[in-house]
C-alpha cells in the first residue's frame, strides 16, 4: 500500500498524542500460519500439522528526518510498540525485528512481527 500515513506509537503511550506519523509510506504484509512437519524415515511419507497460529510480517518503506529517526529508534530499544494496520484498520502489538536508515537519504525500512494467535 503505497503512499499511506504509517502510524506508530510506544508500548508506554497511552494518548492520541503519543502516535507518530510518517506520512508517504510503503506497507506490506506478508501472513504465514505455523506448520509442524515431522519427516519419517521408512515411513509413509510426512505428516503435516496445522497449529492453527498465525503471525505477520509488516515491512514499511519511506523516508524520515533525523528528529523522526531518534523517535523511532528510542520505540526500537525499549519494548513492543503499536502501529496502525492499515489493511485490518486496527491498532497491533508488534514487535520491532529490524530497522534500516539511511542518513544521507532518510529513506528507511521497518520490519514488524505480530503474533496473531
Amino acid at each position: 500500500m503505497a503512499g499511506t500515513d504509517f502510524f506508530i506509537r510506544p508500548a508506554s503511550g497511552t494518548s492520541s498524542s503519543d502516535w507518530l506519523r510518517l506520512p508517504n509510506a510503503d506497507i506490506s504484509v506478508a501472513i504465514t500460519r505455523r506448520i509442524t512437519r515431522t519427516v519419517l524415515h521408512g515411513g509413509e511419507g510426512d505428516d503435516l500439522v496445522d497449529e492453527g497460529a498465525e503471525s505477520a510480517i509488516y515491512t514499511v518503506r519511506g523516508e524520515m528526518d533525523f528528529e523522526e529517526y531518534k523517535k523511532i529508534l528510542k520505540m526500537f530499544r525499549s519494548g513492543q510498540p503499536y502501529i496502525h494496520d492499515p489493511f485490518a484498520e486496527k491498532d497491533v502489538k508488534v514487535v520491532f525485528s529490524r530497522m534500516d536508515f539511511e542518513g544521507n537519504s532518510g529513506k528507511f525500512t521497518f520490519e514488524f512481527i505480530e503474533d496473531i494467535r
